[in-house]
């Protein structure tokens, strides 16, 4: 099974997102130790693990909402570690927090208008507002429903329809399907796949292992804070340890 891996892509050009022995912490409490991991323009990501392994952490340090207390996190080879939030979006980097975090009392156009804040996503509102809705009808239909009255599925369209309306150069989804209804399921992950369809690079964190694998290139699996176990989709599924651990094989 490969190592973690923060090389370059194979075509010379620097990982998109590179992460090399990253380690944070919650006050006294270290959540990830020594983590690398990399993804390349145009991959799909997933990180798989039981719950309190820092899959969260590990997404909350990429988008500046927890610091790195050592470690390097690179942005096409640009230092990005501890720059504020709103300074990662702007560099590229859009979160899709684990349960969706809307705005419940606002619609859903003025929820998908809070994705536009960085200057540059605001100079195209209305063109980006558009693209949000072809790609997802649906919002449209609901464009001045408040959004903490739609379903658990319709909710989480919204949350990624607002993270694509800065046009991210990376699409972070922490947990996608956690608290769905298994209907709802499905369709998250597909409109993941739409979303990867549009040319989109995803890191996405998951504890529905079979339904990540089904759509992601590669994979590292994360426990405890540690990465133990990186490689293909293929070599992930015929681990052994995986499959009876985190798919009931």
């Amino acid at each position: 099974m490969a190592a973690a891996s923060t090389e370059a892509s194979a075509a010379g050009e620097p990982a998109l997102l590179a992460l090399s022995e990253v380690s944070a912490a919650y006050g006294s409490f270290q959540a990830l130790f020594g983590v690398s991991l990399s993804v390349n323009l145009g991959e799909a990501i997933g990180v798989i693990g039981p719950n309190g392994a820092g899959k969260t952490t590990l997404m909350r340090v990429i988008s500046g909402l927890l610091p790195v207390t050592s470690g390097d996190v690179r942005l096409q080879g640009s230092p990005i570690g501890n720059l504020p939030a709103h300074r990662i979006v702007a560099e590229g980097i859009a979160h899709v927090p684990e349960n969706r975090r809307l705005f419940a009392r606002l619609t859903v156009e003025e929820n998908l208008r809070m994705g536009a804040f960085i200057p540059s996503a605001r100079r195209h509102l209305a063109e980006r507002l558009q693209w949000v809705y072809d790609l997802f009808p649906r919002l449209y239909e609901r464009r001045g429903q408040a959004a903490g009255t739609m379903s658990g599925g319709e909710q989480q369209m919204c949350a990624i329809g607002r993270a694509l309306m800065s046009r991210p150069k990376l699409l972070l989804m922490d947990e996608p399907s956690a608290g769905l209804a298994p209907l709802a399921v499905e369709q998250v992950f597909e409109l993941v796949r739409r979303i990867r369809g549009e040319g989109f690079t995803v890191l996405i964190v998951e504890q529905n292992v079979q339904q990540v694998l089904a759509l992601v290139d590669r994979a590292y699996l994360l426990e405890a804070g540690h990465i133990h176990l990186s490689g293909s989709v293929a070599e992930l599924r015929e681990n052994e340890a995986i499959r009876k651990a985190y798919m009931g094989l």
